[in-house]
Order: C-alpha cells, then structure tokens, then sequence
C-alpha cells in the first residue's frame, strides 16, 4: 500500500468518527424503546394476591385504593400489610413487557417481584419511588439477561435499567397505587394495551 492510499484511509476513518457525533442518540433510545414492544404480553390483575383495601376492575385491569377495607380470606397469597397487588401470569424465562397508565397518580409502585416476596410484613421497596413519573410506563424484563428496564411511553423514552439481576425463580408483575390520600392519589393504574 502506497503512503497516499495509507493517508486516504486515515482520512475516511476521521470523517466516519465525526459522522457518528452527529447521530441523534434520542433517536436509537426511541427505537430501543419501541423495539421492546414486540414482546408485550397481555397482563391481568390477581385477586388472590389483593391487599383488602384494593379495588379491582371486573377486567382485572385497573387497580385503585379504596375506602373501606373488604372482608376476603387471608389466604398465603395476599398482601395483608402493602398496598400491592401482583399479576396472575408469571415468568421464568425469556422478556416480556406491559405498560401502565399511572397519570393523575403522586404515588405508585410498578414493576417485577420474585414469587417469594413477603406479603404478611411491610418491607420498603428498593430502589425508590420516583419522584414524578410520565403518563404512561413501559416495564420491560429481559429474564436471562438480568435485565429490567422501565419506558416512557408517550417519549419513546428510557427512564432506567436495572442491570445485573439475578433471576432464579417466577416473577410477577407488580403494582402497587398505594393509599388514596383523601382523594389526591385516587386515579387507578390501568393495564393498558401496547401501542396504543
């Protein structure tokens, strides 16, 4: 190779380098974040697994604290001292994703729960809550990976992972609208279709 085809070649890699500053990193977010839907999975509420102040939609879509505290068995599955309610379907393996309608909420949990979480005590979540939270959000697992990752819907957006988790045993979806606060956090968590 001649020192003129050597210089040439240095001055393609330079321009391929500054080509890709200029890429719009917002744009590969978003592709990502509508990428993940093509593993969306239909999601239904468990009543078994209900704290007894919860309200339920007949669908098993929406979730909401309520007023008056429903007599039901205290039977192992249910949360007798959080405000949660976990999915009926539980995963193993592979990814999955479903997205939740948390607008109008100040506080909501979201997210995945081993099958072994306790339900008969009040252990805090980890990590927090966050601060303030879009209208609708995307909860993507990818099992084998360790991965959870938690969209923005409307933004196209990611707002974190989790990485590095370690997975031994079923997960289920897991909500949580917490207390109504006399009317101020009444808005359910609705189940909502993917994309759209």
């Amino acid at each position: 190779m001649n020192p003129r085809q050597v210089d040439g070649l240095k001055s393609q890699k330079h321009r391929q380098v500054d080509l890709c500053s200029f890429i719009d990193w917002s744009m590969v977010t978003s592709a990502h974040a509508f990428r993940v839907q093509r593993f969306a999975v239909d999601v239904t509420l468990d009543p078994d697994t209900a704290y007894p102040w919860l309200i339920l939609s007949d669908d098993g879509k929406q979730v909401k604290h309520g007023d008056v505290r429903k007599n039901l068995p205290d039977n192992p599955e249910r949360f007798s001292k959080c405000v949660n309610v976990l999915g009926q379907q539980s995963f193993s393996s592979g990814r999955f994703y479903f997205e939740v309608q948390v607008k109008g909420k100040t506080k909501w949990d979201l997210g995945v729960a081993r099958e072994s979480i306790k339900r008969k005590e009040f252990k805090p979540l980890s990590p927090q809550k966050a601060l303030a939270g879009p209208p609708k959000v995307g909860v993507f697992v990818d099992y084998d990976q360790g991965l959870v990752s938690f969209y923005d819907v409307d933004a196209a957006a990611l707002i974190y992972s989790f990485t590095g988790c370690c997975f031994k045993e079923k997960l289920y979806p897991y909500f949580g609208p917490d207390l109504n606060d006399g009317g101020k956090n009444s808005d359910p968590l609705i189940i909502c279709p993917v994309g759209r």
